[in-house]
């Protein structure tokens, strides 16, 4: 088969337990953004067990098509045969490129597809785009950050994942139209791995957060993240944290803001002793309103402040703790 022969954007539809990862909406929507463009169709992989009746739902947000694999194997995240079925819609479907969530499950499964296709992937992209050749281009930081690579692939279909709140997914519309296609699996009975048990666990959900109160390595020692505790708490605000206190084992990678961390995008966003460095902006350059701490007047994080502080955050946050506790009458 030519290169030719592929033509479309596929979407993984991640979902756990009948709840459609809030990623596939966004990632729907740059899907629709990059189809419109080469005058193509937006397909989405569906696989499950009882999960079909979720076909609306990504075709009100954008999909054309909806494949759909419905099958009792597929009832728990088992990544063999998860691979297996995906490759089947893959096969059918001959999408241009595929569209991933950089989520657990997306990173567990996209390199298995990528291998299995001999194609390339691309991972935790920041921008996607068809450039003035018709070509479809990935866009991620290299280098710490410190620069962005534009990737071309030259196989098809080309590969990408992206995280959660890179993009912003479309209005969902009711009125769209589209088609449904189930794809048959049977798979082995045995692929080796095994589900014993799911244990939930507390997880920090950053991502969402309206209000973030983030910390870097102005901070002097792990006891001190008491003091950005007690700030993010008078302000209802969730704590976000750079890499460096992460990489410390200060506080739970949960935390992470930043490239190697989460994208956040909150309305208030209050960035304390963090230098901007480019791995950290790039997970929360498109805050509404940014107020930086720091005690360096030059620190990068200027250029991305709506409010910037110059000042030791030793000093600074505790009279904020007290302006506020005023305010409150607390």
């Amino acid at each position: 088969m030519s290169q030719e022969d592929y033509s479309g954007f596929m979407v993984f539809a991640e979902q756990h337990d009948g709840v459609i990862h809030p990623v596939t909406f966004e990632l729907l929507g740059k899907a629709r953004e990059l189809a419109e463009k080469k005058g193509s169709k937006v397909y989405a992989a569906l696989l499950g067990y009882n999960a079909g009746s979720l076909s609306s739902e990504l075709i009100y947000y954008g999909a054309d098509r909806v494949y759909v694999v419905d099958s009792e194997k597929l009832k728990v995240f088992d990544v063999m045969h998860y691979k297996d079925a995906f490759l089947k819609v893959i096969e059918k479907a001959k999408p241009e490129a595929i569209l991933m969530g950089a989520t657990n499950t997306g990173r567990t499964l996209a390199p298995r597809i990528s291998a299995a296709l001999k194609t390339g992937l691309t991972a935790d992209c920041t921008d996607l785009f068809i450039d003035e050749k018709g070509n479809f281009i990935q866009v991620r930081p290299a280098f710490s950050g410190n620069i962005f690579a534009h990737i071309g692939t030259k196989t098809k279909p080309a590969m990408a994942t992206v995280r959660y709140r890179t993009f912003k997914a479309i209005e969902k519309d009711t009125s769209r139209k589209g088609e449904v296609e189930k794809v048959e699996y049977s798979g082995p009975d045995d692929t080796g791995y095994k589900v014993l048990e799911k244990i939930p666990r507390e997880k920090v959900n950053i991502s969402d957060a309206e209000v973030i109160v983030a910390v870097g390595k102005g901070l002097k020692k792990k006891e001190d993240l008491k003091i950005i505790e007690d700030l993010a708490k008078l302000l209802n605000a969730t704590v976000g944290a750079s890499r460096p206190l992460v990489d410390d084992d200060w506080i739970s990678r949960d935390h992470q803001v930043g490239f190697s961390g989460n994208i956040v995008k909150p309305k208030i966003y209050i960035a304390i002793g963090i230098s901007g460095s480019p791995q950290h902006t790039v997970g929360m350059k498109d805050s509404g309103i940014v107020i930086s701490i720091n005690k360096d007047p030059n620190a990068p994080i200027a250029e991305y402040s709506d409010y910037f502080i110059v000042g030791d955050l030793y000093e600074v946050v505790p009279k904020l703790i007290e302006e506020i506790k005023k305010k409150k009458g607390t």
